[in-house]
């Protein structure tokens, strides 16, 4: 019952042979899979926020950076989804490479990644839902547009407390039933949805790169106002701290492994492409926004909106809307997707209830965990502030990425003879940086972050030596036997 023990590639590859998922995905769904997950609630919504609170115009500079830790990080992933085509994204990997124990904390850390991304996601969706419905002339409750205890301020000026997100909270219900239904019907809604809101954000910054102005862009990197964070150099890392959340979602593509027709070849094509568009698509769309608005003015739940309107050009804000609304929806479906994948692959290993891993015999997809996790994430979508969410995800995301890097490394030493079909290039130069690149963003997070991440840890070490490193080697030894008498 060691904590180190490693699954070997071997077993890996039977694995996913053996796997009852359906194969049914190509480079360009797997793709379309990366783009759906990463452009959402980042470009739609914390855009606004970080520029308005930390980094100001330099938050161009922000994104940059985020995006080099990502490329890095993105490199990293891409050879081991390549090597290691099973469902599982990073928990996998460090099963491979570093031991259970790391495997157990790196699947417990992806929750916070996947499962509270998409409750963000959808109290982003909701924020745009709700403007939208407002300009048909119908009118939500703002009791129930807001998480418990949140102020809501309506047009006249008065504020009413929150109670509940409900509109959050339906369109997570919403999510969960298209996954349960299927993987190749969950796909293809996503790569519709995906085109439509790429195409929005390329005609925003067509439509509003001629209302840009350099006052707006000066000073490109505001003085600090006397504390970390607050502008300045600080800033702009604190604002990369942010914005990488909006990078989120390349290393989702992974988790679909043992779905992909051929995920040799295509995984890495599906991180490697989603994250180079969407990094062109973000630096233009920032570039333009804080040029047409002050940043000053962008804490704002729909900046893209705002920005549109400062324009003169409203007729395009509803487009916008739109937009945000069956986009988000399509980062929520690949962010579930993914959780449920990660669910399924721990279950596997006996490190979750068998129930996560049970497939449904008609859709062949994994429904109780599909209908657990979205139950969890719409009760948290309702009741938990974006703001709160988005730095637990961040800070969480950021971890595993930095120990895949670090598993990069180990596996060439450890295994160098084994067969790579995508090789990260410049190993150790590229997981370094890295895994230093991101190591910086979680500095740049609040303390309070660090905390809640350090009790979410803890939390989960408690559950598996109390309950998971004793069923998981249950499974080994199960497995171990029946392949002695066969």
């Amino acid at each position: 019952m060691s904590l180190f023990t490693r699954k070997s590639l071997a077993d890996l590859r039977q694995e996913s042979e053996r796997s009852l998922l359906l194969r049914s995905l190509g480079p360009l769904h797997l793709t379309a899979l990366g783009i759906g997950s990463i452009i959402g609630t980042g470009i739609f919504v914390f855009t606004g926020v970080a520029a308005s609170t930390a980094a100001g115009p330099a938050l161009v500079l922000s994104m940059i950076i985020s995006a080099v830790g990502c490329a890095f990080a993105g490199l990293c992933y891409a050879e081991f989804a390549a090597m290691v085509p099973v469902a599982g994204s990073a928990y996998t990997y460090a099963y491979a490479t570093v031991g259970e124990i790391f495997a157990w904390i790196i699947g417990w850390d992806l929750i916070l990644e996947y499962a509270l991304s998409a409750s963000t996601v959808a109290v982003g969706w909701s924020g745009y839902f709700v403007s939208f419905c407002r300009d048909l002339g119908l009118t939500i409750p703002p009791a129930l547009t807001a998480p418990r205890g949140a102020l809501v301020t309506l047009a006249n000026g008065s504020t009413v407390h929150g109670i509940f997100n409900l509109p959050a909270a339906l369109v997570v219900v919403l999510v969960s039933a298209l996954l349960v239904i299927g993987i190749r019907q969950s796909a293809g809604t996503n790569t519709v949805l995906v085109l439509i809101k790429s195409l929005v954000l390329v005609f925003f910054v067509a439509l509003a790169a001629s209302y840009v102005r350099r006052e707006n862009l000066t000073p490109f990197i505001p003085p600090n106002e006397g504390h970390f964070g607050a502008f300045g150099w600080s800033g702009v890392l604190r604002g990369a701290g942010i914005m990488f959340f909006a990078y989120i979602g390349f290393d989702a593509v992974s988790t679909a492994a043992q779905e992909a027709k051929n995920p040799q070849r295509d995984m890495p094509i599906g991180i490697l492409g989603s994250l180079a568009i969407c990094t062109v698509i973000y630096i233009a769309v920032a570039t333009v926004l804080l040029g047409i608005v002050s940043y000053k003015q962008l804490n704002v739940a729909d900046p893209l909106a705002v920005g549109i309107d400062a324009t003169g050009l409203r007729w395009f804000s509803p487009v916008i809307k739109i937009s945000a609304i069956f986009g988000l929806f399509s980062t929520m479906l690949v962010q579930m997707l993914a959780q449920t994948r990660i669910f399924y692959s721990m279950s596997r290993d006996g490190l979750l209830p068998p129930l996560f891993g049970a497939i449904h015999q008609r859709f062949r997809t994994p429904y109780l965990s599909t209908i657990i996790t979205g139950t969890i994430i719409s009760v948290a979508a309702g009741l938990l502030p974006i703001d709160l969410l988005g730095q637990l995800v961040s800070i969480g995301t950021l971890l595993a990425f930095v120990l895949v890097c670090i598993g990069v490394i180990l596996l060439r030493r450890t295994g160098p003879e084994l067969e790579r079909p995508f090789r990260t290039p410049w190993v150790p130069l590229v997981p370094i940086l890295g895994a230093v690149i991101c190591l910086a963003q979680m500095v740049g997070l609040p303390i309070q972050t660090w905390i809640r991440l350090l009790i979410w840890l803890t939390v989960g070490l408690v559950i598996y030596f109390a309950y998971s490193r004793r069923k998981a080697y249950g499974v080994r030894f199960a497995r171990l036997t029946t392949e002695t008498e066969s």
